[in-house]
């Protein structure tokens, strides 16, 4: 029986070169806390989340005073146990934010060193539904100084080109007017057969300036509405839904099965997007998809496309992964040795075992941040 025997975080924050903006904020850097599981059977497990832009140290600190003493020791293969050990010990601390996402790192780090001990891409260790790829979508479509319309005409072109049916927008920063019309350039742009999915990241604290921007959108047919409210609001998002023919889509900022479930409970979303770095894990993730596949719920994962094409692969009821084309936006594959390859606009699955990547040890040097 293996055991663990060594368990290391660092926070990494690593600089836009554009500062890049969504509906009601600005970003400048990213904050990513990574962490590394290391076992005597000679297999080290790498795990890692998204902090934001500030403040990632939260999630480094979690790791190395909550929960790291609950792991060392153990046997990695005890998955459920160790989950429900980590869980146990961070009631008191949070059970969302920081703490829950320094428990996500941790589980996908210790999924990763168990795939790379049996031999086994992760998708694969986990039942494999896909084979070879996985759908997925183009994101993108922020707002850039000097951008313009025309600016993302262009850049969805070269989504499409690339064999993407699918590509997401940022929306909801703009007036009304001057987002019906952003949005009916975007629909010019690709065409009426490929999908655009938007994305307001929280833009709107009630129900009649959704709506009002519903109506904008509406005739150019989005294929979903993300996030419109914050994600407290499920009462919220269930009026949406009922109001608008646009399937609504939330939960990349959700934790556990419990508040996904009531989401589904309130008919608040007809599509959930879990994000296994912030939500428990790969644990928690194929938990919540399981739950969702009994209602009749797909699943659409956030971010980390290196991560989710293994969990979009081994659930049925998982339709795409969202992929970030530009480095600028997604620039956690500075710190990563391999790419995730993309072929006819689906994800190609790896190969070698585990996650199917490592960390760069110049990289992680190069962004750490010290927690002094």
């Amino acid at each position: 029986m293996p055991t663990i025997t060594a368990v290391r975080s660092r926070m990494l924050r690593i600089p836009l070169d554009h500062p890049t903006s969504f509906s009601n904020r600005t970003v400048y850097h990213r904050d990513h806390p990574v962490v590394e599981v290391e076992c005597d059977d000679g297999h080290v497990g790498i795990g890692f989340c998204y902090a934001g832009n500030s403040n990632g140290q939260l999630v480094t600190s979690a790791v190395d005073h909550l929960f790291a003493p609950v792991l060392l020791g153990e046997d990695p293969f005890r998955v459920e146990g160790l989950w429900a050990a980590m869980y146990q010990e961070s009631l008191l601390h949070g059970r969302a934010g920081a703490t829950m996402r320094a428990l996500s790192a941790l589980d996908i780090a210790l999924w990763d060193h168990n795939a790379k001990a049996a031999g086994l891409p992760l998708y694969k260790l986990l039942g494999g539904y896909h084979e070879e790829t996985v759908p997925a979508y183009a994101s993108g479509g922020y707002y850039l100084e000097g951008k313009g319309h025309e600016g993302l005409q262009q850049e969805l072109l070269g989504y499409v080109e690339m064999g993407f049916d699918a590509v997401k927008i940022k929306v909801g920063r703009l007036s009304v007017r001057e987002e019906a019309s952003r949005m009916q350039a975007a629909r010019e742009a690709v065409g009426p057969d490929v999908h655009i999915m938007l994305d307001a990241n929280n833009a709107w604290s009630n129900l009649e300036d959704a709506l009002r921007y519903m109506a904008a959108y509406e005739p150019s047919s989005p294929y979903w509405m993300e996030e419109p409210f914050s994600p407290d609001a499920i009462g919220l998002h269930a009026k949406l839904a009922q109001r608008t023919g646009v399937p609504v889509a939330t939960g990349e900022i959700e934790v556990g099965r419990w508040r996904f479930k009531e989401l589904m409970d309130q008919d608040a979303a007809m599509i959930l997007q879990p994000d296994a770095a912030v939500l428990g894990g790969v644990t928690e993730f194929r938990r919540i998809a399981n739950t969702a596949a009994s209602y009749g719920v797909s699943i659409c994962p956030h971010w980390f496309h290196d991560l989710h094409r293994h969990l979009v692969a081994a659930s049925p009821n998982a339709t795409y992964v969202e992929f970030f084309p530009d480095d600028q936006v997604h620039n956690f594959r500075n710190v990563i040795d391999r790419q995730t390859e993309v072929r006819d606009g689906r994800l190609v699955l790896p190969d070698t075992p585990g996650l199917g990547f490592e960390f760069l040890p110049e990289a992680l040097e190069r962004y750490t941040v010290s927690s002094q």
